[in-house]
């Protein structure tokens, strides 16, 4: 007998157990398990002979009957390679015909003679009133020369365990419903189906990891009962019953770790940073040449209280583009600062990181200048460090790092190196959190002194949608800016059909000469860099236009006369900084560029933004760059420039940007447009991490329940094994990659 936590390979034999290994990091029963069928296919019972064959292309079927025709033919001739034959099968004398093809059929062709009585499963072709059968998975049942059990090794394997259990039963494979497995080319679905039936023949009972009250609060099928339904039952029903109880399975699996990795950052000691009255955070205050906004003052009241306490603090502060999230991590990392310790901000760009360092500096003045003539007493330093730096630069900012001279520090991955110390770390902030993993933040904040963890602001301008909020970022307390800073101009968004309007296109450029005429400056976006830039293309062929052309074809007609600049990813570090300085100083009056702009970005002279091929953007994306406008004194304009047509489905999403500038709307219509697979992503390998039956957006009433069952039950037992078993999907590489997507 077997349980869940026991491996595959004693099970079902070591080459399997390594094919699933390697295929989707299946290892245990459990993983098995709960590699759930991803459909069912309907009309897959045995068709005898005589049935109807009212089939449509791309249904699966299975024949049993006997051959009755059987030609062997040689394939196409390949230059320098052995001919090889192909198989062509006759079934039975249906009408319409039913024939199979077999490629490379030498070694099968002895298998499948006339009067071989043969099982064949697959997919429905149909090719002049025949149903044709391409390389179908078969299972010869009885053979004139008695040749025993042949066939392909999936319907084999399933054959040979019913034959295990008492001789071969064909009722096997007499099925309403077979269930269809997540697959690949090494691994097909028939292989998996034979893995399951094999481990559910020998599985002892599986416990109930959740409490019997909420099984029977919620009328909720067994786990032992649902783990066998979702595989093997027949009946519609119960496979809806299995797949509800599972999928609470998953909510409440996921809340668990949550709460788990909540209560273990709480249990541990943070560094007490009480405010004072005298320090940096009075001087900035004083300094401010703008008034904090009601949303501000009431967010920092709430971080001040938490940096004060004995406990880390775990927050996500979110606020749309130009809310001032960045004035009010400043001010939070002062207060920890004056409190004697070191702040670090990791921004996922170097772009950002040096648009942060400089703004801070600025605002900062003399606060910003410990050790400078004409710096505060209080003052402490802003250090940057970066990839790209010379060596002696780096050098330097590591000796500010490790002294403790620089307060605040701020930079890209490269803070992450095991050569940069700090001397006393008690707070991280991690900007637009979703280019990071939790690895990535803990591997910085294990930089702290040895007892201590440092506190957790993460930042994002990308609205969370509530279900995200609650699963995703599930661990972190949630604040929220929604209002503007007083004076910011609202963004006036259009959408130009530039093959059905050329003149709208037209007027957009001569839009750009008006404001630059006027000393205002302006941004052209578009999705790809150049010919070799895999970004901006389809599989169909279809390119978005490359910056390096749109530049030239600008620069030489519809913007001639205007200072242009070029920025993209792919430009040295020196001369991104050199086009964004210029830009900055006025010296550019259109940036022509690639989304490296999207985040970090702060001119607030430049009032539009022509986004071309815009239907290669996503709905935040888009609301993104808008972003990167409006953040001066004059209104401000953003065309979002397609060459679909207005009635296309990427014509409503652009629309839809177009029509609100509310980012948590947004936030929730990307999350139906991308579906949450894309939301919590996919590794490099194919294998899906996180949900599997759980929807985001279907079944937020399942999550915010299965949370308030964990929340209420974790106080009460918060080692209890059953839950921690669901929790363990969710722990470990799973989790940190969910909140990496």
């Amino acid at each position: 007998m077997a349980t869940l936590g026991d491996r595959l390979d004693f099970i079902v034999g070591k080459k399997a157990a390594k094919a699933l290994d390697e295929t989707f990091g299946i290892l245990t029963v459990d993983d098995l398990l709960r590699h759930y069928p991803r459909k069912y296919s309907e009309g897959m019972s045995v068709r005898d002979e005589g049935e109807a064959l009212d089939l449509e292309e791309g249904e699966h079927v299975t024949f049993v009957d006997t051959i009755t025709k059987h030609v062997l033919r040689d394939m196409k001739p390949q230059p320098g390679k052995r001919q090889r034959k192909y198989l062509v099968v006759t079934l039975g004398k249906r009408r319409p015909e039913v024939t199979a093809t077999f490629f490379n059929a030498e070694w099968i062709a002895p298998n499948l003679i006339v009067g071989t009585k043969v099982m064949l499963s697959g997919e429905v072709k149909w090719f002049r009133q025949t149903m044709q059968l391409s390389h179908p998975a078969y299972l010869v049942l009885d053979h004139p020369e008695g040749l025993g059990l042949k066939g392909s090794k999936e319907l084999r394997s399933i054959a040979e365990a019913a034959e295990a259990d008492g001789g071969f039963d064909i009722s096997v494979f007499e099925r309403d419903f077979f269930p269809i497995y997540p697959a690949s080319s090494k691994l097909q679905s028939w292989d998996i189906y034979a893995c399951v039936r094999q481990v559910l023949a020998v599985l002892d009972p599986v416990p109930d990891p959740l409490p019997e009250s909420i099984v029977r609060q919620r009328g909720l099928m067994s786990e032992d009962a649902a783990l066998r339904a979702v595989h093997l039952a027949e009946n519609a029903q119960e496979r809806d019953r299995a797949i509800e109880r599972l999928r609470y399975d998953e909510a409440a699996g996921l809340q668990w770790a949550l709460m788990q990795r909540r209560h273990s950052e709480l249990a541990e000691a943070g560094p007490s940073a009480p405010l004072g009255h005298d320090g940096l955070v009075t001087g900035l205050r004083h300094r401010l040449p703008f008034e904090l906004t009601g949303g501000q003052r009431e967010v920092l009241d709430v971080i001040s209280d938490e940096l004060a306490g004995p406990r880390p603090m775990n927050r996500m502060l979110q606020g749309e583009v130009g809310s001032g999230k960045t004035v009010v991590a400043l001010l939070a990392m002062l207060q920890v600062v004056d409190a004697g310790h070191q702040c670090a901000l990791l921004a996922p760009t170097e772009v950002l990181a040096e648009q942060h360092a400089r703004s801070m500096r600025e605002v900062l003045g003399p606060l910003a200048m410990a050790g400078e003539i004409g710096g505060a007493d209080e003052a402490t330093r802003v250090a940057l460090l970066t990839g790209s730096m010379t060596a002696a630069q780096k050098r330097a900012a590591r000796d500010e790092i490790a002294s403790g001279a620089a307060g605040i520090v701020i930079g890209t991955h490269a803070l992450l190196q095991d050569v940069v110390e700090f001397r006393r770390l008690g707070m991280v902030v991690v900007d637009e959190q979703h280019r990071f993993g939790v690895e990535q933040r803990d591997q910085l904040r294990a930089k702290a002194p040895e007892g201590t963890t440092p506190h957790l602001l993460v930042m994002t301008a990308t609205p969370i949608p509530r279900t995200v909020a609650l699963t995703v970022y599930g661990d972190l307390e949630t604040s929220t800016l929604r209002e503007l800073p007083r004076g910011r101009q609202p963004i006036t968004t259009n959408v130009i059909f530039a093959n059905e309007k050329p003149k709208w296109l037209d007027r957009a450029w001569a839009r750009i000469h008006e404001e630059v005429a006027s000393g205002r400056q302006a941004y052209v976006v578009t999705a790809r860099i150049d010919e070799d830039d895999k970004a901006g293309q389809d599989q169909s062929g279809r390119k978005a236009t490359s910056v390096v052309e749109l530049f030239g074809r600008l620069k030489a007609g519809q913007l001639a006369g205007l200072r242009l600049g070029l920025m993209h990813g792919r430009l040295p570090s020196d001369e991104k900084d050199a086009v964004m300085a210029a830009f900055r100083a006025g010296e550019i009056d259109v940036l022509v560029c690639t989304t490296v702009i999207e985040v970090g970005v702060d001119v607030p002279n430049a009032t539009v933004m022509v986004v071309y091929d815009a239907d290669w953007f996503g709905i935040s994306q888009l609301h993104q760059l808008r972003g990167r406008i409006g953040r001066g004194q004059h209104p401000s304009l953003c065309l979002l420039v397609t060459s679909l047509s207005e009635g296309s489905k990427a014509a409503t999403r652009l629309k839809a940007v177009a029509s609100t500038l509310d980012g948590f709307e947004l936030a929730d219509l990307d999350l139906l447009e991308r579906r949450e697979g894309d939301v919590l992503g996919r590794n490099q390998s194919g294998r899906a991490f996180g949900l599997r039956l759980l929807s985001l957006i279907e079944h937020r009433d399942i999550i915010e329940e299965a949370r308030a069952f964990c929340m209420n039950a974790y106080e009460m037992i918060p080692d209890d094994p059953g839950m921690a078993q669901l929790a363990a999907w969710f722990t470990g590489e799973r989790i940190v990659y969910m909140e990496k997507s």
